[in-house]
């Protein structure tokens, strides 16, 4: 079945509704490499940082995956890898993303059809300050809204913080259990890392990030003028 097509948040971003049975992976590919200059232009990508994936069929599960240590902003379609349930590459050149692992997580547990990761200024920033207390909880924001089945500013979003880790079997491990513990969660940052979030199509989870990330300049923004 073709994709759907959906306009992002800015003009001229074409990004992909998921098929419900296998999707095309030339609109996916298309559509990560959209969010990845997007994603560039806003300062929450530099350099060689983040990751992206959508799910190309659920049985068997594929995804299709940027690969490793590619710029998000100069991000080509043939830069965009298909792996398997294990994180190994079954169409395309080169090696995936090193969290490959972490989007599988992601996916098995939320049934996500895209997952995105950013590395903003402010999400570090806010990964380190907030870890001792295992998460940052942001309530009484408009902008909360934009998150999948919220309805009112008065919600309390508590983003866990997993501890980073270059062992990525053990971090995804560690990502499985923060997944299954806070079942609630849209979201949860790698403390000096960044942020992970996803949705059902890989439109709704551009609009994740640029909720959370609004939110999280916000919250550092507030906390260092108060300060």
């Amino acid at each position: 079945m073709a994709a759907l097509r959906h306009r992002g948040p800015e003009a001229g971003i074409v990004l992909p509704v998921m098929a419900p049975t296998r999707a095309s992976k030339r609109d996916l590919a298309l559509g990560l490499v959209a969010a990845g200059r997007q994603f560039y232009e806003r300062g929450w990508v530099f350099g060689t940082s983040g990751n992206f994936s959508a799910v190309l069929s659920a049985k068997p599960l594929r995804l299709a995956i940027t690969a490793s240590s590619v710029h998000k902003g100069t991000l080509l379609p043939n830069q965009i890898l298909e792996v398997n349930e294990q994180g190994r590459v079954t169409s395309g050149k080169g090696r995936p993303s090193a969290e490959t692992l972490l989007h599988l997580e992601i996916v098995r547990a939320r049934g996500a059809r895209a997952i995105l990761h950013t590395h903003s200024v402010w999400s570090t920033i806010l990964s380190d300050l907030h870890a001792s207390a295992g998460g940052l909880a942001i309530s009484g924001y408009e902008m909360l809204k934009g998150l999948d089945g919220i309805r009112t500013h008065d919600h309390r979003e508590w983003i866990p913080i997993v501890p980073n880790d270059q062992d990525m079997p053990r971090l995804a491990l560690e990502v499985r259990r923060t997944l299954e513990r806070e079942p609630a969660a849209h979201a949860f940052l790698l403390q000096r890392h960044g942020l992970y979030t996803w949705g059902p199509t890989l439109a709704d989870a551009a609009r994740h990030v640029e909720i959370l990330e609004f939110l999280l300049e916000t919250v550092g923004r507030t906390r260092q003028e108060r300060s």
